[in-house]
């Protein structure tokens, strides 16, 4: 059974939700010759943002390192 209650689960959610995060931010910046203040930063978080609570969002389904994974 789902517990978001939990501290652990929060622990475990956080982790992926940040890993989400750093994960598209990195690859929405990508490797051009582009200069880091040419970059269109608000709509890069905004996309990265999204992707977080997506991230969180799927973890509602279960989180198989604590235990609530979808067997």
């Amino acid at each position: 059974m789902l517990q978001i209650t939990n501290g652990k689960w929060w622990a475990a959610a956080g982790v992926r939700c940040l890993k989400t995060g750093a994960q598209t931010l990195a690859s929405l910046i990508g490797t051009g010759a582009v200069g880091v203040l040419d970059l269109d930063w608000p709509q890069m978080l905004g996309v990265t943002a999204t992707a977080m609570v997506l991230s969180l969002l799927t973890s509602l389904a279960g989180l198989p390192e604590v235990g609530e994974g979808a067997e």
